[in-house]
């Protein structure tokens, strides 16, 4: 048979659609490539140190929403259930009337960066929404870790009644001791033993640990998370413990804080008892460094298991008091004990021998920082019989002032331009007021004759005596060359 040759043209189409399917076939490996670079970034951004195995049903991500500095709320109603549903009409409102690594995206239970050391402006979404919006599968991606364990966290039982109470949910973790990385803060591990604080605190920096859960930060105070086996959990964890920090060339042991990104004594803790469960387990041992921070006097039921501990390991206690004036402070903090219930719990614990401390952060400017407020409070301090003093300027993180700011609006608009002016852009206030406050509670401190908090005279000892050995090696080596 004779073998047919073909014309040039049928060459040159031969191999046009031989490139256009190469075309096509790399086009749909590079696609693949991109979507999978792409989930693979939502992974990542999501993934939590909670180990859990997938499960089916889960529901997908919320769509982000547009964060702006004076946010408007959207009406319309959302169809989720679970921990994640929609927590707007359906639930009734508030009653208005308060320590990872720390590189501008704090770890949760870790506080968040210095100003010295965050060298970013304020970013108008949280990090976690802009990093979703980013990859693009935002409402297709699956809830992984820690969000997915809270999507699908079965509610916890509650004798309260009130159509007021937040709703409780058991959130199996993988840790109740977590180690905090910040260069910043005078320790290494953190328990904070639930997720969220009905405690509602206007200010509070703490709500950004929700959206690690993909719930929004206003949703901190109406959604609580309880940990659940606390005690058998710390029990492993304090494995990862050591009696030398390297923070103090090994001459102290590290110290835990308890209650950095939730009120430990909050209403859950009546019924769940979960900081009393961590309390007994670290009375088990000796030679610790603990502290623990409250604005409630239901710190005083656990007096029995603080003595126990001080008798065998180095305990502080501080209690928050940001204003003596009970309106303000039911506005500010709208569910926390009264400031004179707080006090007097101060008075309390020092009659039963414990060393105990008051807070007055944050100072919120134009509100409680006028003239005479501060020494107020820490003349109140003092006269509970409270060892040391301390506060610091307002700080808001993306999450809070997406609550706090609407609210100066509404219930301070005298206050609201220079909030805008200096909160915009900055989770901080201006360099000079914050060296003006720094320089007020100083004169405080030593005028009321308070003593400096536990780990500030600890950080000193361990600075003189690594000052004394830097000076005896060098006369050693002095010595040594004749």
């Amino acid at each position: 048979m004779a073998r047919r040759v073909k014309s040039r043209g049928e060459f040159k189409g031969g191999s046009q659609a031989r490139v256009s399917m190469g075309e096509e076939k790399t086009k749909k490996v590079l696609d693949n490539s991109e979507q999978k670079a792409k989930y693979g970034a939502v992974v990542r951004w999501a993934m939590s140190p909670v180990l859990s195995n997938p499960a089916p049903g889960v529901s997908g991500r919320r769509p982000a929403l547009q964060t702006a500095l004076f946010p408007v709320h959207s009406t319309e109603r959302r169809t989720e259930l679970g921990p994640k549903a929609w927590t707007g009409s359906d639930l009734a409102p508030i009653v208005t009337g308060p320590g990872g690594s720390i590189s501008g995206s704090p770890m949760p239970d870790c506080p968040p960066a210095s100003p010295e050391e965050r060298g970013a402006p304020r970013h108008a979404e949280s990090r976690t929404r802009d990093a979703a919006a980013r990859c693009g599968a935002v409402e297709t991606a699956p809830l992984v870790g820690i969000a997915r364990l809270a999507a699908n966290s079965p509610c916890a039982a509650t004798e309260r009644t009130s159509s007021e109470r937040p709703e409780y949910f058991l959130l199996p973790v993988r840790s109740i001791l977590n180690r905090c990385d910040s260069k910043r803060v005078p320790f290494e591990w953190t328990i904070n033993p639930y997720r969220g604080c009905e405690f509602a605190c206007k200010y509070c920096y703490a709500r950004y640990t929700h959206e690690y859960m993909e719930l929004d930060g206003g949703e901190f105070e109406k959604k609580i998370f309880v940990k659940k086996d606390a005690a058998a959990l710390l029990a492993r964890d304090m494995r990862k413990y050591s009696y030398e920090s390297r923070s103090s060339g090994g001459m102290y042991p590290e110290h835990i804080a308890i209650g950095t990104a939730t009120d430990p004594y909050q209403p859950a803790e009546r019924e769940h008892r979960v900081t009393r469960a961590c309390l007994e387990e670290l009375a088990k041992r000796e030679g610790l460094s603990i502290s623990l921070i409250t604005k409630s006097n239901q710190i005083v039921r656990d007096i029995d298991l603080f003595k126990k501990i001080a008798e065998r390991s180095e305990l502080s206690l501080n209690i928050t008091v940001t204003t003596l004036r009970p309106r303000l402070a039911r506005l500010l903090e709208p569910r926390a004990p009264r400031p004179d219930l707080r006090l007097a719990a101060v008075k309390q614990l020092r009659e039963a021998g414990l060393a105990v401390g008051v807070s007055a952060c944050p100072l919120i400017p134009g509100m409680t920082d006028r003239d005479g407020e501060l020494e107020a409070v820490a003349a109140a301090a003092k006269s509970a019989g409270a060892q040391w003093f301390f506060s610091n300027v307002l700080f808001l993180m993306p999450s809070s002032a997406k609550q706090f700011l609407p609210f100066v609006r509404e219930k301070f608009p005298r206050l609201a331009k220079q909030y805008q002016e200096w909160y915009a852009k900055n989770g901080y206030a201006p360099e000079e007021y914050r060296r003006k406050v720094s320089l007020r509670v100083a004169k405080i401190r030593q005028e009321y004759g308070f003593v400096a908090r536990p780990w500030e005279e600890r950080t000193l000892r361990t600075k003189r005596s690594q000052l004394t050995l830097g000076w005896q090696a060098g006369e050693t080596l002095l010595r040594a060359a004749g």
